[in-house]
């Protein structure tokens, strides 16, 4: 089989700008550990959306292809390519890849928590010019490096379910595991109804949370979280005072056990401190970037929280999201999450489309026009 030397992708040039659909170059040698896919399938996810805005910038990082979230078949393999349980990876092999991780820094060997590696990778951090040139999803081939944790995939779960629990998924359920998990009958409440938010929902009332209230907007996805599961749900117009009434009136006036912060928007974080229980826990999922935001350290003292960071997750949770998705599948809905799959040439409007929230979760299929 003679393997592609080019591959077509949606590159990003310049933020806010169209993606431009050219060809880029592919590594002339698939290293050992390495693997040469063909791209099935690339959901979207807000880090997608914030790369291309410019809300999340690094110097140097353009031009570059965007997607972490796919899934691919194999075409070719490197010597001793292997799956993250050790399964070999051959040609004819349909897999999800996660981050890469070196293996060898403090944070690998040390600590031994792969997100926090020193030199953690996604194909977003990688530029289109430079090799291996195409490692992200938003291309016809994808280059999975040799230290990209890969994962052998079940035929039973769909193509876009293992796209997104390359982050969403995962991130979500490394969330929950951050918490400590939930009780049943604890309470809990899931700031954000983006796509993080409305699999949070899930998790939350999967694990016999109650009651479980997600807030958010607009109201086509709060109507979708409580098809997910939320017993109330609360708009972002109805306004903090009146959603603090409904949290502690929806928990016999003691506030949640759990909150997790899955919007990043301003506020977020004084409002999940002041909606919390005596004794609860908060979890900072969404909340990136520099800039400051207010928490009511007396209120953290005087409630005695718990507050926990979350970032992202690590191949371990990847495996535990895979399962998740395919072992809850009759009861939850997971393709109400997706849009309808489009080409590259289409990714510029799903983009577009996601950043105004008319998408929970945008699907791109580059084999497609």
């Amino acid at each position: 089989m003679t393997l592609p030397t080019h591959t077509r992708a949606a590159v990003l040039r310049a933020h806010g700008a169209p993606l431009v659909t050219e060809e880029i170059p592919l590594p002339d040698r698939i290293e050992p550990g390495a693997a040469l896919v063909r791209t099935d399938c690339a959901t979207l996810c807000a880090t997608d959306v914030h790369l291309w805005s410019g809300a999340m910038t690094f110097p140097g990082m353009l031009p570059m292809v965007l997607g972490h979230e796919m899934v691919g078949t194999v075409l070719a393999a490197g010597e001793g390519t292997v799956d993250a349980l050790g399964r070999p990876v051959t040609a004819g092999s349909r897999i999800g890849w996660s981050e890469s991780t070196c293996g060898h820094c403090h944070g690998c060997t040390v600590l031994r928590t792969p997100v926090a590696c020193e030199h953690r990778g996604y194909g977003f951090l990688q530029r289109s010019d430079r090799h291996p040139y195409a490692t992200a999803g938003l291309a016809e081939h994808a280059y999975v490096t040799p230290g990209a944790q890969k994962y052998l995939l079940p035929e039973e779960v769909e193509d876009t379910w293992a796209a997104a629990a390359g982050c969403a998924v995962k991130t979500v359920l490394h969330a929950f595991d951050r918490a400590g998990g939930t009780r049943p009958g604890s309470s809990v409440v899931i700031q954000g109804a983006g796509a993080l938010g409305i699999v949070a929902t899930a998790v939350a009332k999967a694990g016999g949370a109650g009651p479980v209230i997600t807030i958010g907007a607009p109201k086509r996805r709060l109507d979708l979280a409580e098809e997910f599961g939320a017993d109330l749900v609360l708009g972002l117009d109805e306004g903090p005072a009146a959603r603090k009434e409904a949290v502690l009136a929806a928990t016999g006036g003691r506030g949640a056990d759990l909150v997790i912060d899955l919007a990043g928007a301003p506020g977020v974080g004084a409002e999940a401190v002041d909606l919390a229980a005596w004794g609860g826990r908060f979890v900072v999922v969404g909340t990136t970037g520099p800039a400051p935001q207010e928490i009511p350290l007396g209120t953290v003292m005087g409630k005695e929280l718990t507050v926990l960071g979350s970032l992202n997750g690590d191949v371990g949770d990847y495996h535990r999201a895979i399962g998740f998705l395919r072992d809850f599948r009759s009861r939850f809905d997971w393709d109400a999450l997706f849009g309808e799959p489009v080409g590259l040439s289409g990714a510029t409007a799903a983009v577009e489309a996601m950043s105004r929230l008319e998408q929970t979760k945008a699907v791109v299929d580059p084999r497609l026009p």
